[in-house]
């Protein structure tokens, strides 16, 4: 009985994700599911990469938390419309939730949206969104066996990000181990080595999501 629900909630979530992926793709706007664990630094890479893409592209965001407002607030000062998406204790978000959100943000003025999931390596990669482009963050002193713990996180994403990249010197974190497994888990997609406190390698990160944002464009 409880697989039997689980199943037609996960069918429900894939209806109403597809249908704000058509209201997304019909706007020319490119969403990106920004996953990763709690502290493994998702809103400053976002602010890294909204300080490279705002010249070329209008940007929005909207914040997931299960609580508080403090990272949509400090988007919200760099000058970017932004939204604040509470769960009140649910461990993702569902596409019901981005569906309710989307009109809050300019839509007609906006050309990218990220979105920054709950803070989990579980719950996220089981539930799309309507999202263009699936991020996922491991940073360095989370430790280099979450791909092995937490495959479909790193399986059902389009790349992975190791944030905080500069810390590698001061962590006993095995970066080949971490390439292999993912290697294994998601064949031939792209791994980034990034310092959002740096900038280190937020150029080429920066440089694929604009690639996804032309897509969405033309």
């Amino acid at each position: 009985m409880e697989i039997k629900v689980l199943h037609q909630v996960m069918d429900w979530n894939e209806d109403v994700s597809e249908e704000v992926k058509a209201v997304l793709a019909a706007r020319h706007i490119c969403m990106i599911n920004v996953m990763g664990s709690p502290g493994a630094g998702k809103t400053s890479l976002i602010t890294a990469l909204i300080n490279r893409l705002k010249e070329d592209f209008r940007i929005g965001v909207i914040e997931g938390d299960i609580a508080g407002q403090v990272d949509a607030e400090r988007i919200a000062s760099l000058g970017i419309p932004a939204v604040q998406l509470n769960t009140d204790g649910a461990c993702h978000i569902e596409a019901m939730s981005i569906q309710h959100i989307l009109p809050e943000l300019p839509l007609n003025d906006l050309d990218v949206i990220f979105v920054e999931n709950i803070g989990n390596l579980v719950c996220p990669a089981e539930f799309r969104i309507g999202e263009s482009l699936r991020i996922t963050l491991l940073s360095i002193p989370e430790g280099d066996d979450k791909v092995e713990k937490y495959p479909l996180m790193f399986t059902d994403t389009d790349c992975l990000v190791l944030n905080k990249y500069d810390m590698i010197p001061y962590f006993d974190f095995d970066e080949a181990r971490v390439s292999a497994n993912y290697e294994t888990v998601n064949p031939g997609a792209p791994l980034f080595k990034v310092s959002s406190r740096s900038g280190d390698g937020i150029d080429g990160l920066a440089e694929f999501i604009a690639e996804h944002a032309r897509k969405a464009q033309s």
